[in-house]
């Protein structure tokens, strides 16, 4: 049986964020993930936004990592030369309801440290954005986008350079811990036992829990899919930064993003499903039209055109208040070196270097590097 000292599950964003800390750390993490390249999962299926840390309850997990993580990913971005934009955002109302609930987002930011928002009339949103449509707005100028997939590979490459190696198209059949670490046996048969595992499996992390047995499938939570499907347009942009509208159930509603390229897509949506899927259907472009009708009524008819969508690893069922990042260590299940994460949803890409120190902390003796980003 091989001996390793470290084994991350996942080459999502996470995944290549907590390998990287550990090897910082003087640790050598192999990644294992079962897919052909790395981040082909829920990393590579979302909005490629930063985001400000505006959502969250205070001194949620899902705060601090956000508003921490949000300034590291654009030190590392700068640092790696990573593409990356800080283009702001607009969070709009849309009706005098809205607006109560647009002056408790701002409470909510300015409780998470987050001190950079700025009140706009409905004359200085369209000053800024002239084909909105709004009664007043929040400017979230740090909000932005990031090419995720050269911030994996960046994350990846620093992770590989300290001593973690990647391994992909390997898949775990199951695992088991014992008196000495864990054992994996792979599909295929070979075994590798570890005295360190970290779970980042994303979708899978609930279920990979459960089946490791006790005391793990006594602590984790069941899991629950949230779908969000995406439409591109095909015209010229009409907005210059990001544009939200209010949240809804489930996710952060309906917005517009531009990539890096200048191409707008709206999305996600939520739709809840029981079996994993990623078609996107077109008659679901109906809903779409009336959501973005709200804030720019401009769009025209026939303008959306199918693109692709995601799948957030929910850990609370529909209609239940969003749940916080769960990291279960030691502390929780009681078993030395294994933590297990769950939930990482929005803003994951956004808070992955801080969610990896916190990782490295549950199962790391050794401090992270003074000055490490």
């Amino acid at each position: 049986m091989d001996k390793v000292e470290c084994i991350v599950l996942g080459a999502g964003v996470v995944g290549l964020a907590v390998a990287r800390a550990l090897a910082l750390r003087g640790h050598e993490p192999i990644i294992l993930d079962a897919g052909p390249i790395i981040g082909s999962g829920t990393s590579s299926r979302n909005s490629e936004v930063v985001h400000a840390g505006i959502y969250y309850p205070a001194d949620s997990v899902k705060a601090r990592a956000c508003v921490e993580g949000k300034a590291r990913l654009y030190q590392l971005c700068e640092e790696r030369g990573v593409p990356y934009r800080r283009c702001g955002k607009l969070i709009v109302a849309t009706n005098a309801d809205q607006e109560a609930g647009l002056g408790e987002l701002k409470r909510k930011a300015t409780a998470n440290g987050v001190d950079d928002l700025v009140e706009l009339s409905r004359a200085e949103a369209i000053a800024m954005e002239p084909q909105l449509t709004c009664t007043v707005a929040l400017l979230s100028p740090s909000s932005g986008i990031v090419d995720s997939h050269g911030f994996m590979l960046a994350l990846q490459g620093e992770a590989e350079t300290h001593g973690a190696m990647t391994l992909l198209n390997t898949s775990v059949e199951s695992a088991r811990a014992d008196d000495d670490g864990v054992v994996l046996t792979l599909v295929g048969g070979e075994q590798i036992r570890t005295s360190m595992l970290v779970n980042a499996l994303g979708l899978n992390a609930c279920q990979f829990a459960r089946d490791m047995g006790p005391p793990f499938s006594m602590t984790a939570p069941t899991p629950y899919f949230a779908k969000g499907n995406y439409f591109a347009l095909n015209a010229k942009a009409p907005f210059s930064r990001l544009v939200y509208p209010m949240p809804e159930p489930g996710g952060l509603g309906v917005h517009i993003t531009i990539d890096l390229n200048g191409r707008a897509r709206f999305g996600p949506d939520v739709e809840w499903i029981d079996t994993l899927n990623y078609d996107v259907d077109a008659k679901r472009a109906d809903v779409f039209y009336d959501r973005v009708w709200a804030y720019w009524p401009g769009l025209p008819d026939g303008a959306l055109v199918p693109d692709y969508s995601g799948i957030r690893p929910k850990i609370t069922a529909p209609g239940e208040a969003a749940a916080d990042f769960r990291i279960d260590g030691p502390e929780v299940h009681g078993v030395p070196g294994v933590v297990h994460m769950f939930g990482i949803e929005s803003p994951g890409l956004t808070a992955s270097m801080t969610l990896a120190d916190m990782v490295a902390d549950r199962i790391s003796d050794r401090p992270r590097p003074a000055g490490s980003i």
